[in-house]
């Protein structure tokens, strides 16, 4: 049984598929055990995830606000107190994010996704759950900032790429402060052999899998909308780089979820 690290139920693109209820269902009907929903903008989704989270078993979500959405006035309203209180009062909300930076589309000023980047960090820390970190065209950046948080904390902080497809030096600086690495869809296509062998050196028990639905389906479900169901896709790839089973790929990266998402009940 796989776990689903990072969907989004809520988002209007996966309306295709069902309502939240008939997705979890099929999921669950296609050896996905567990899934997580994603937060992009607290003021707007955290309630609606949450109050999914709690009609279901293995379900959670996490609180958090997207680099696109950090210049959202509404976004920078939200105190770093105020996401340790979220967290820690619901026991459904498992994380914090997804935060980071994203240089490639630069939809909220460099500033503002630092400085958010920053305060869901030490959040995070406080709060004693994993960041959940959406980096594109910023690795440099990335990795500063969390090994400079990782050092402040006194090696409390602890969390995920997620999606990755950056490059293998912020892969491995992550890996070097304890941080797993979680892949999506992109790790089956067709033109991402340089992911592939970055993913087949990742030891195993920092391996995590994902679908990031409704976007990036396999390559297998190419231009369909991606759902929960399809995340052995990846796992399956995966397996074949380590020259191992699905199952024990299934089972090693569902240990490594509940080993790095603690409040989460296996």
């Amino acid at each position: 049984m796989w776990v689903d690290s990072h969907c989004h139920l809520n988002h209007k693109n996966i309306n295709d598929l069902g309502d939240p209820d008939v997705i979890i269902a099929q999921a669950k009907a296609n050896n996905t055990d567990a899934l997580v929903t994603i937060c992009c903008r607290i003021a707007e989704e955290a309630s609606h995830l949450q109050d999914i989270a709690a009609r279901h078993e293995h379900v959670w979500c996490t609180i958090g606000t997207h680099p696109h959405d950090s210049g959202l006035d509404t976004e920078q309203a939200i105190t770093e107190d105020e996401i340790v209180t979220m967290v820690t009062a619901n026991d459904n909300v498992i994380g914090i994010g997804e935060t980071g930076l994203d240089y490639y589309y630069n939809n909220s000023p460099k500033d503002d996704q630092i400085q958010s980047f920053r305060k869901h960090l030490r959040a995070c820390v406080r709060a004693d759950v994993p960041v959940i970190i959406h980096t594109r065209d910023a690795d440099e950046d990335t990795a500063t900032i969390i090994e400079e948080e990782y050092r402040a904390s006194g090696g409390a902080l602890k969390g995920l790429l997620h999606c990755f497809s950056s490059g293998e030096q912020l892969a491995q600086r992550a890996l070097d402060i304890g941080f797993y690495i979680s892949f999506s869809g992109i790790l089956t296509f067709k033109r991402s052999d340089e992911l592939r062998d970055i993913a087949k050196n990742i030891p195993v028990d920092r391996l995590l899998v994902e679908t990031d639905a409704p976007f990036l389906a396999p390559q297998a479900m190419r231009g369909k909308v991606n759902s929960p169901a399809y995340v052995h896709h990846v796992g399956e790839m995966l397996a074949d780089l380590h020259d191992m089973s699905a199952e024990d790929m299934a089972r090693i990266t569902s240990e490594n979820f509940y080993r790095l998402f603690s409040k989460a009940k296996g």
